[in-house]
């Protein structure tokens, strides 16, 4: 008689030997440009808490990409910004409502405009873009929808760059099955399952965001999480090549570009002046270790989410990408600076 076991309490554990690298602090100052600290529904951290954590572990800037707008991106300056220069940088938000009545256009560059004014140093959008934001005849509403076409290139004429989110991981656009290899997320996290008629398939996201791309040269994108396309880094690649204005961050990708690590690390010296650090994760001592072990050490085989017994992306440990330092001080600080002007 066989033993029944569930996938889900299958929590092998490795039996291999290898050497190990405990990285406590990174190798360069760095700026984690890819962060979330006033979320919507999520505890706001105490920044003086936050700046202690931070100095160890070497993180010279977060990048709080969830400002909002108006009112409530003013707290946030006066909380972060003003209150602890040079040690936080906040991105704005659009507000959706009502997009593609008449006015709506205008009245979104003119916050814009505001929030930039007061203190804003790019404009964040969300994965909601494309996936969930209708118009008020119940169309999805793309990122190279004609009507948003002002707001991007008043982002260009005000000098900040729109660091954006479209799609997510292929597999969540995939049947939910045996195949599907983040099936214990999905299962964790039903929501994030865009397969079905409601939703468009990845492709047609991913067109959309570099027609977007394309179509506004004098507006510096940053891409989130390698080009919202990890998987397959020679499209990244392409993208990168053929756009001047393209920029993109390693975000919640460690477990994308640590099991290809071969293709990775030929990545990351190849285009060591457009890829920005950062980790899309509650900044934490252990969180951020891993990355500068996965980005500075040859380490084989460890896990990518040190909090989880269960990955908590897809099955598998990574490898280490042993980043030389001209690399790292790029990637970890200097695009970073020049791009974000922090």
């Amino acid at each position: 008689m066989r033993d029944i076991l569930l996938v889900e309490d299958y929590q092998p554990r490795s039996e291999l030997v290898v050497p190990e690298h405990h990285v406590a602090r990174a190798r360069f100052p760095a700026v984690d440009a890819h962060n979330h600290l006033t979320h919507a529904g999520m505890p706001t951290p105490d920044p003086g808490d936050l700046i202690r954590e931070m100095d160890y572990v070497n993180v010279a800037t977060i990048v709080n990409l969830s400002g909002g707008t108006g009112d409530a991106l003013q707290r946030n300056l006066a909380r972060f910004d003003q209150a602890y220069p040079g040690r936080f940088v906040t991105f704005c938000n659009v507000d959706w409502t009502g997009v593609g009545t008449p006015g709506w256009t205008e009245g979104a560059v003119a916050r814009l405009e505001a929030d930039v004014k007061a203190g804003a140093r790019g404009l964040k959008v969300f994965k909601e873009l494309g996936l969930r934001i209708r118009d008020q005849a119940g169309r999805l509403v793309l990122p190279d929808d004609p009507r948003l076409a002002d707001l991007w290139e008043a982002a260009g004429a005000l000098g900040v760059p729109v660091l954006i989110h479209t799609a997510d991981p292929v597999a969540f656009f995939r049947p939910l099955d045996r195949f599907n290899e983040r099936w214990d997320e999905l299962h964790e996290h039903p929501d994030w399952h865009f397969y079905g008629p409601e939703f468009p398939a990845f492709e047609e996201l991913i067109e959309s965001l570099y027609r977007l791309i394309e179509t506004h040269p004098k507006t510096t994108f940053i891409t989130a999480h390698v080009g919202c396309y990890p998987e397959n880094l020679g499209f990244v690649s392409q993208m990168l090549d053929r756009y001047p204005n393209l920029y993109t961050d390693i975000s919640a990708r460690i477990a994308e570009l640590g099991r290809a690590p071969y293709s990775a690390r030929q990545w990351f010296l190849r285009y060591p002046e457009r890829i920005l650090f950062g980790t899309d994760v509650t900044p934490s001592a252990a969180q951020y270790q891993t990355y500068f072990r996965a980005l500075e050490t040859a380490d084989e085989y460890f896990p990518y989410d040190p909090d989880s017994p269960i990955p908590s992306q897809g099955r598998w440990c990574i490898y280490g990408l042993y980043l030389p330092d001209d690399v790292l001080r790029a990637v970890y600080q200097g695009n970073a600076r020049r791009v974000l002007r922090v």
